[in-house]
């Protein structure tokens, strides 16, 4: 079942049949027929789908881009919506399921008949849909991270630009990693394209710079115990770099510390091991020390700008990155700003495209191409980025944080040059 989001949280079909949904969103229509005819009039609001994953192995992360998306939505819509007309989502669940994924972009295109479709994260469900949106030929904004948008293996109608990509961020981390913690390298990733992309490009980087691959773990995404694999970590290791996902990570961490303990070589860990967990939890003790990558700060300090402020207040998180009614449910902070900055590029492309209607998809995508960076502020609180047309990419600043105290402390942050890669691709040349 779809639903809409207004600002407030999820509207249930029961209150927009009250009145309520449709006043919180500014959707005045009276039904189905007459709101396909506005919509192709360009009047009326703007429909986005939102393809979300409230269910499956990336629920956690589904959850919190619904709650970052709804509150972005209010602001937009406090601030006169977009081009003028008040913003509406219309939400659909694809199970985090690579076949569901594929019939969701159908049916909010076909069935609901959005204008846009954004919001997908996990790689293998991406991929599994991006060819369904070029067939339908509707922009398909996604807040993933694999580099399965910029190799060009998607199509014209996918892009990436609210978050930055798996080999951005590994070619501008991998220099630090080898300089300061070691140069023979492990890798504990997940076994799907995501994972892929770690392992290809930090290993590309590393050995490139005299760094030694010593193993590569693949460990299937829905695994749940972990400990049969840390055998497999050579004796010699230097630096244990680790990435998971999905509901064992917490499983995954503790599992590890209990296998290394005190003789543990340095460990550098994606934050993906970790979102949705609490630094506190019991067992966690042993990473004290250890470093992660983060795209977003978790913990909120005194340096904390104020624009960055105002969108955790927004979306609903305390100085240490957990809801603010719930200390217990911690965000997904280096991965939910995406959705946020996704829709105010969707906001700038329709305003200075134009758009109005699905017969103006050909200069929304040209006017998006023809981007080439979003400045820092409380439209793109992650901080400045640099937008790739011939990509569909954007690239931005990354942070290594370290663990200090049970908490995450930023200790570097990556300019964007060290992020950039020889393009492999160029979508302005496909026909649309």
């Amino acid at each position: 079942m779809s639903e809409a989001i207004d600002g407030a949280g999820s509207v249930s079909r029961r209150n927009v049949l009250k009145g309520a949904g449709a006043a919180a969103l500014g959707a005045t229509l009276a039904g189905p027929r007459v709101r396909r005819a506005t919509a192709q009039a360009g009047q009326g609001p703007l429909r986005l789908g939102f393809q979300v994953h409230r269910t499956g192995i990336g629920a956690v992360y589904g959850r919190w881009y619904e709650r970052t998306t709804t509150a972005a939505v209010k602001l937009i819509n406090e601030k006169g919506g977009i081009a003028g007309r008040q913003v509406e989502i219309v939400a659909e669940d694809d199970g985090t399921d690579p076949k569901r994924g594929g019939e969701v972009v159908e049916k909010l295109a076909t069935h609901h008949k959005v204008d846009f479709v954004f919001g997908t994260l996990f790689s293998h469900v991406v991929i599994a849909s991006a060819p369904r949106a070029g067939e339908l030929k509707i922009p398909y904004l996604v807040v993933s991270e694999g580099y399965h948008v910029a190799s060009g293996k998607l199509n014209r109608y996918v892009f990436q630009p609210g978050i930055t990509d798996v080999r951005a961020q590994v070619t501008a981390m991998a220099p630090w990693i080898l300089k300061n913690l070691g140069k023979k390298v492990t890798l504990i990733f997940p076994d799907y394209a995501f994972g892929h992309d770690h392992r290809d490009f930090f290993s590309k980087v590393a050995t490139a710079q005299g760094g030694t691959i010593r193993a590569l773990v693949p460990i299937p995404p829905t695994e749940t115990s972990f400990t049969k694999y840390f055998p497999r970590v050579p004796a010699d290791t230097e630096v244990l770099y680790h990435v998971m996902v999905g509901p064992g990570v917490l499983t995954f961490v503790k599992e590890m510390g209990e296998h290394f303990g005190a003789k543990r070589p340095q460990i550098f860990g994606f934050v993906d091991s970790l979102e949705g967990v609490d630094m506190a939890s019991p067992g966690l003790d042993y990473l004290e020390g250890t470093y992660f990558w983060e795209a977003f700060p978790r913990y909120a300090s005194a340096s904390t700008p104020a624009h960055v402020r105002t969108y955790r207040e927004r979306v609903g998180i305390n100085d240490s990155g957990a809801s603010v009614s719930d200390p217990k449910d911690v965000s997904t902070a280096s991965h939910m700003f995406g959705c946020w900055e996704t829709l105010f590029v969707i906001k700038q492309a329709v305003e200075k495209s134009g758009y109005k209607k699905p017969a103006d998809y050909k200069a929304f995508i040209e006017t998006l191409e023809g981007f080439q960076s979003f400045p820092e502020g409380l439209e793109h609180p992650q901080g400045p980025k640099k937008f790739v047309g011939r990509l569909h990419q954007v690239f931005g600043q990354q942070l290594i944080s370290k663990v200090e105290k049970r908490r995450l402390s930023v200790i570097h942050r990556t300019a964007i040059e060290d992020s950039m890669y020889a393009p492999e691709a160029d979508y302005t040349k496909q026909p649309l």
